[in-house]
């Protein structure tokens, strides 16, 4: 289920990293700094980093206030390729019901639709998937009861002139 209209695809990954964490407070901090110091040691611009990192960060806290108590964990998978970034947040939780989670992805919104609601009028709960939208070009969010929930977001990224990737790929 795609909330912006946006076909779904992988970057052709040049680098890929998986963070694993448990159900914990603590892990979202631990998660941006990794993610954050990660992207920006391997020449990632600072614009789209920030834009990232927000967007990771309301999935992860996401995971925590809405998997369920049930939830054991969750993985952070970043993709990077030559001018995106996918992170995909996956956790072990019960899932969505199968009516809700048409409508959070967009498919089926309720009215009025999250979307068209600014963010700063929706209550606090509610935001999460609103803020991922503006962050990334593509937000898809895939649930069902009994096997969890995948959030996955896709960025056009920028490189610094001295990123090390692109060095790497100039020397292949």
């Amino acid at each position: 289920m795609s909330t912006s209209g946006a076909t779904r695809e992988k970057p052709d990954a040049e680098v890929q990293f998986c963070l694993v964490f448990r159900c914990e407070r603590l892990s979202v901090p631990v998660m941006r700094r990794v993610l954050g110091d990660t992207l920006r040691g391997l020449g990632v611009d600072t614009e789209s980093v920030d834009d990232i990192l927000l967007a990771a960060t309301e999935a992860c806290t996401n995971v925590l206030t809405h998997g369920g108590q049930q939830t054991g964990g969750y993985t952070v998978l970043t993709r990077l390729g030559a001018v995106g970034c996918q992170v995909e947040v996956t956790d072990e939780g019960v899932g969505l019901p199968g009516t809700l989670a048409p409508a959070l992805a967009g498919s089926a919104p309720p009215d009025p639709a999250p979307e068209l609601i600014p963010v700063a009028q929706l209550a606090e709960s509610g935001r999460g998937l609103a803020v991922m939208r503006a962050c990334v070009d593509d937000v898809t969010l895939d649930s069902r009861p009994g096997h969890g929930t995948v959030v996955t977001m896709s960025k056009h990224i920028s490189w610094s002139s001295d990123a090390p990737v692109q060095r790497l790929r100039a020397a292949s």
